[in-house]
C-alpha cells in the first residue's frame, strides 16, 4: 500500500477547462443518463432488444426519473466491410431490419434518443468496420441516421497511430508503476513528465472524429472511451462530453471497487459539459449484492460519472429498480446549478491519499442546489459504524446543527447536531443529505461552490 505520487494532480487549486466540442445546445452539459446494450447483451443485440429496452424505459418510470438514451453498442453493423459505393457502414439487416434510420425514428417517437458505437481504430473491438480514416463519413452518416450520442472505443489502433509511450502511476504493491487499469507493456517506455499528452496520437484521433461531429451538423453527445491511457483528464474535456477515466468495468465487487479508487483521484477534472467516466453500471448483473449495486450506484452518481443503465430492463427487479431511481442521488448528478462532484474528504481505513483498491476512498462529499451530499462507504464484510462529523465534512460547522435526510429512505432525520452515527452493513453506503441549519429565527439553504 502506497501513497499515490504527484503524477496525479491533486484535488485542490485545478482549472476546469471547458469543452471545445461546440454542439450549439445543452447536450452533454450533465452526465448522459439512460441505457446502453453492452453490459446486458455482449453481441447478441437486435432492433427488438433495442426498442424494448426503450420501452421499459418509459413503462417503469425510468425516462421521467431522467434516463433518455438508448444506446447500441458494439456488433451492430454486417462485418465483412462497408457499402463499395457510399464507404458508409451497413447495419446487419437481420439484426436492425429497419436499418439503423428506422430504430432511430421508433426511439424518438418514444421521447427518448439513440447512441450508437465504434472504435478509433481500424476495427471494434467485436472485430466490425470501425472510423478510423472514415470519420467525415461515419459522422455524417449517424447524422443522417439521427443518432444523438456515440460511443467511440480505442480498439485495433494501427501502428502508425499508436503512442511511443505510456502513462503510468505507482500502483499499490510496489511502487514500480503501472495503469491505473492495466500494466506498462514492455515494448514502450512511460513518458516523460513534461509530455504534453494533448499532442499524442491517441489525442489526435479522437479530435478527428470530434471535428467530424461537429461538421455533420447534427448535435451529438460525444463519450471518449480509450481506457483512461495517455492521460485523457488533462485533455479530454477538449475534446468530448466524457471521458473514460478507467478499462472495463465488470460485474463483480473488486471491480467496482478498482474503478471507484481510480475514478476518486480525477474528480477536479469534472464539471459542466465534461464528466470523467468510470463506465457503464452494472447494477443488476452477475453476483453483485443488494448492499454493494447501493454503494455502486451511490459513488457513480455523486462522482457525476454518466449513468448508463447496463442490465436487461425486462428482468429487473424491483429491489434493483429502486436503487436506479433513487431521487436524492440523481438529483445530485443531474444538478442544474452545481456542476461539480461530491470528492473525498476522508479516506477511512487508510491514510488520506492513498492509492488502494480495496479500501477506497470511503467518506464523499459534495454540494448541490438541495444541500451538501455525504457519502459513508463501508468496505469491510461485516456492519460498521461510520460517522459523519460535521467539522470534518466540508461546506459544514462543527458543533452546528442540521436538518438531515436519509437519501435511501427520504425519511427526515430531524435536527441533527455534531454529526450523524450510521449503523452501515457490509459493503453499503450511507447516504445523507445536510440542508438547513437549525435554530433562531434564520435558516440558510447550505450551498457550497
Amino acid at each position: 500500500m502506497t501513497l499515490l505520487l504527484s503524477l496525479l494532480v491533486p484535488l485542490v487549486g485545478l482549472s476546469r477547462p471547458s469543452t471545445a466540442l461546440d454542439t450549439g445546445s445543452d447536450i452533454g452539459r450533465l452526465p448522459a443518463l439512460g441505457w446502453n446494450s453492452w453490459n446486458a447483451y455482449h453481441y447478441d443485440i437486435s432492433q427488438s432488444k433495442i426498442i424494448t429496452a426503450a420501452e421499459k424505459l418509459v413503462s417503469l418510470g425510468l425516462k421521467d426519473a431522467g434516463y433518455e438514451y438508448v444506446n447500441i453498442d458494439d456488433a451492430w453493423s454486417v462485418k465483412d466491410g462497408r457499402d463499395p459505393k457510399t464507404q458508409r457502414l451497413v447495419p446487419d439487416p437481420d439484426k436492425f431490419p429497419d436499418g439503423i434510420n428506422g430504430t432511430a425514428d421508433k426511439i424518438h417517437s418514444m421521447g427518448l434518443k439513440l447512441g450508437i458505437y465504434s472504435s478509433a481504430g481500424t476495427k471494434t473491438c467485436a472485430g466490425y468496420p470501425a472510423s478510423i480514416g472514415y470519420e467525415t463519413i461515419d459522422a455524417q452518416t449517424w447524422a443522417d441516421w439521427g443518432v444523438d450520442y456515440l460511443k467511440y472505443d480505442n480498439c485495433n489502433v494501427p501502428k502508425n497511430w499508436s503512442d511511443t509511450c505510456d502513462f503510468c502511476v505507482p500502483n499499490n504493491d510496489n511502487g514500480s508503476g503501472n495503469y491505473p487499469n492495466g500494466t506498462c507493456t514492455d515494448d514502450r517506455d512511460f513518458c516523460p513528465s513534461d509530455y504534453d499528452f494533448s499532442k499524442s496520437n491517441t489525442a489526435k484521433r479522437y479530435a478527428i472524429m470530434r471535428d467530424a461531429i461537429e461538421a455533420a451538423g447534427r448535435p451529438m453527445l460525444y463519450s471518449l472511451c480509450e481506457w483512461g491511457n495517455m492521460n485523457v483528464q488533462t485533455w479530454g474535456n477538449e475534446t468530448a462530453h466524457s471521458w473514460r477515466a478507467t478499462g472495463d468495468i465488470g460485474p463483480t465487487w473488486t471491480r467496482v471497487k478498482d474503478i471507484l479508487n481510480m475514478n476518486s483521484f480525477f474528480m477536479n477534472y469534472v464539471d459542466f459539459y465534461g464528466h470523467s467516466d468510470a463506465d457503464m453500471l452494472e447494477v443488476g448483473n452477475g453476483q453483485l449484492s443488494y448492499a454493494q449495486c447501493r454503494t455502486h450506484f451511490a459513488l457513480w452518481a455523486a462522482m457525476k460519472s454518466p449513468l448508463l443503465i447496463g442490465t436487461p430492463l425486462d428482468t429487473i427487479s424491483s429491489d434493483m429498480l429502486g436503487i436506479l431511481k433513487n431521487k436524492y442521488l440523481l438529483e445530485f448528478n443531474q444538478d442544474p446549478v452545481v456542476g461539480g462532484p461530491a470528492t473525498p474528504y476522508k479516506w477511512g481505513t487508510n491514510p488520506d491519499w492513498t492509492w488502494n483498491s480495496s479500501y477506497p476512498a470511503e467518506f464523499w462529499a459534495g454540494s448541490s442546489s438541495n444541500g451538501i451530499l455525504v457519502l459513508m462507504m463501508n468496505t469491510y464484510d461485516e456492519t460498521k459504524t461510520k460517522i459523519a462529523d460535521w467539522g470534518e465534512v466540508p461546506g459544514l460547522e462543527a458543533g452546528a446543527s442540521y436538518e438531515v435526510v436519509d437519501a435511501w429512505t427520504g425519511k427526515s432525520l430531524g435536527c441533527q447536531e455534531d454529526g450523524v452515527n450510521a449503523t452501515v452493513l457490509a459493503y453499503d453506503t450511507a447516504v445523507l443529505l445536510v440542508q438547513d441549519k437549525c435554530g433562531g429565527d434564520e435558516k440558510s439553504r447550505l450551498l457550497l461552490v
